[in-house]
Order: structure tokens, then sequence, then C-alpha cells
């Protein structure tokens, strides 16, 4: 019983601290969601605390619970004047997009950093999508006078394009534990599950949550739980056939935010502080996880995949997706410089590990590395940069 007093005890600490330590931040322009990584890293076996952490498959079990609450949250706050203006530039940027960051983060980390191309794939599909929690959070602590399109393209790609990046980690662990290969008819099976799939229960699974959330006899202030244990249901069951739990629980919140709902505002407020509570311990946990001794040997090559990563792959991708749709170059730029790395590219390279890749481990401390820098260099200079491209003062349309 004394244990599990102290955990719980242990556990408000650190919330009550994240909170804290959150809103100071602000004063600094530090980004938030590096406050809560290195607050757990500060706490884990090479901080002043010291707590021995490395379980893995817990921590895929939490990591996937609150992403599904980040995701789901992410969609209901999509509206469908966002879909309008920027449904098929970012829809572009999640698929096409993330493909060629990965291409590009992996080709760095052959040539430049001597790994093999599986692993430096790997790290690069992993990275490869920008983070809702941090772009969102960003966003709004920024206040920046962005046109309505970049804004609507930037939350929307970032609910997009996780699928695209679980389904090349899938594809790349298959790979690196089956020696003899895998078909492109395989490959082509495994893409139509995760997104068909994840697309079909997202959609309808969305309307029958909205079925059920209108019609079944509960009191209002239960309707955020009936919407919760839906969407787990929903993400829980597409993960179970092979689809897409990150698709449909997001396409879910799409469908259950932009329709008419009498407990609307009940559901969106609860969905705004369990998504905060989700991110802060993801983000702890996640820290937590790693040791930060090992990622030293590793430096180098984060280091060159994360430079490929913020400077070349992201900015061509964005340009290739979206000049094509009449975007000027200097949003194109913006977009680009925003391709902000969270909690979901380290989570993802759990995946390696649980699979039992050789070096799952290895590439979990790398990504970290690369969060890291992804969230001191963009989420630091978002401000400047955005100066720099001209969106000050008035908003511009």
């Amino acid at each position: 019983m004394d244990t599990a007093h102290e955990l719980i005890l242990a556990g408000g600490l650190l919330g009550l601290a994240s909170i804290i330590a959150g809103s100071l931040s602000a004063r600094f322009g530090t980004p938030l969601l590096l406050v809560f990584l290195v607050l757990g890293m500060l706490v884990g076996e090479d901080g002043p605390v010291g707590i021995r952490f490395d379980d893995f498959q817990g921590s895929y079990l939490v990591g996937s619970l609150a992403l599904a609450i980040i995701l789901f949250e992410g969609g209901l706050k999509t509206t469908r004047r966002m879909l309008a203006l920027a449904g098929w530039p970012a829809l572009a940027l999640a698929t096409v997009g993330v493909g060629v960051s990965a291409g590009i983060v992996g080709a760095a980390g052959v040539w430049l950093a001597g790994m093999s191309w599986t692993e430096a794939l790997l790290i690069g599909a992993a990275v490869a999508p920008t983070d809702a929690a941090a772009v969102a959070v960003l966003l709004r602590r920024a206040e920046l006078a962005l046109p309505e399109r970049v804004l609507a393209l930037l939350e929307v790609e970032s609910g997009f394009n996780d699928p695209m990046s679980v389904f090349l980690i899938v594809l790349l662990v298959d790979l690196l534990v089956t020696p003899s290969g895998i078909s492109a008819a395989h490959a082509g099976l495994l893409f139509a599950r995760e997104m068909g799939g994840g697309a079909l229960i997202g959609v309808g699974g969305g309307f029958a949550l909205l079925v059920l959330l209108r019609r079944l006899p509960v009191e209002v202030s239960l309707s955020p739980a009936l919407a919760l244990c839906g969407a787990l249901v929903l993400f829980g069951g597409a993960q179970c056939l092979e689809a897409s739990g990150f698709l449909a629980v997001y396409l879910t919140g799409v469908i259950v935010g932009t329709q008419p709902l009498a407990a609307s505002s009940w559901v969106e407020r609860f969905f705004e502080a369990s998504g905060w509570l989700a991110q802060i311990v993801l983000f702890l946990l996640l820290g937590l996880l790693v040791t930060p001794h090992d990622l030293v040997p590793l430096l180098r090559p984060s280091l060159i995949s994360a430079a490929a990563l913020i400077f070349v792959a992201r900015p061509i991708a964005a340009a290739a997706c979206l000049l094509p749709f009449g975007f000027p170059a200097r949003q194109v730029a913006f977009t680009a410089w925003m391709g902000l790395r969270g909690g979901v590219p380290i989570y993802l390279t759990i995946i390696p590990v649980l699979a039992g890749a050789k070096q799952g481990e290895a590439l979990f401390s790398a990504t970290f590395v690369i969060v890291l820098v992804s969230l001191v260099v963009q989420g630091w200079t978002v401000k400047p940069v955005a100066r720099r491209l001209g969106f000050s003062g008035p908003l511009i349309k």
C-alpha cells in the first residue's frame, strides 16, 4: 500500500511541477513540450531523482492512450472551413510529404552517418510527421498573424500525417525482422489495410458515435465520458484489426466536431483539459524512458539526421506538395519551418523495440535527440522566422 501511495504522490508532484514550469516557460519563449521532456529526464536514471524506468511495453500502452485522446481532440477542433481551405494540400503533405521527408532523412543517414538503409529509413519515417500537440501549442502561444489557410494547413496536416508514418515504420520493421524480405504485394496490402481500414472505421465509427451522443438518454455531463469511451473503442478496434487507429480516431473527432450536437460544449471542454493532461503524461513518460548517457554515442548521426530533416527534407517536401496548390513561397517557407516534432516520433520508435529489432533502443535514443533538436531550433525561433517572412502585424487573408 505504501508503494501505491508513494506513486500517487510522485505522479501528482510531477504533474504540478510540469504545469508550473510550463506556465513560467512562456516568459522565456521556451517550447512547452520541451519543458515536459526535460522534466521527465531530470527525474530519470541520470537525473537528480534517479528513477530507473525502462518499461517500453507499459510506455507504449500509456502513449497509445494519450495519443488517442490528443488526436481525437485535434479532430474535434478541425472545422469544415479548415478542411475546405486546406484539406487537399494538408493530405498531400501528410502522405507524399511524409514519404519524401523519410526518404531524404534516410539517405542522409546512410551517406553521411554510415547507417544501414533500413535503420536510417526507420528514423526518417519516425521523424517525418509533424506533432499535433507540439504544433497546436506553439501556434496558440505564438499568436502570429498568419493567413487562415496556413493555420488550417498546419493543424490539419499534423492530424493526418501519423498514419503514413506508422505504415512506413511497420513496413520497415517487417524488413528488419524478416530475413527473406517482403514482397511489393505485401507492402500494398499493408498500405490498403492501414489507410483504407482506418478511414472506414473512423468515418463509420464517427457517425455511430454521433448517433449515440444524440440519442442515448444519458446526463449531459456524462456525454464526454461516452465520447471518450467511443473514441478508445474505435482506436483500439482499428489497431486490433491492423488498421490505423490514429487515422480512425482523428476522423471520428472530425465528424463529431463538425456536426451539431447538444452536448458539444461539454465534450470540447472535457477533451481540451484531457488533451493537456495526455500531453503532460506522454512527454514526462518519454523523458523518463530515455537514458541521457546513452545518447552521447549517437549524437553525430542524430545531429546529421536532424539537420537533414529541418533544412533539407521538410523544405523540399513542403515545396513539392504546396506549390502546385498555389501557396506563395513565403507561406511554403513558414510551413516548412513549422514542421515541429514532438512525442509522436519518439513513441513510434517504441514499435521497433517491441518487435525485437536489433538496434531498436538505439533508434529510440537517436529519435529522441532529433526531437530535442527540433523543439529547440524550430520551437525557439518561430516568432523571429515569422517576422522575417512578413507574418507580423494585421492578419493576412
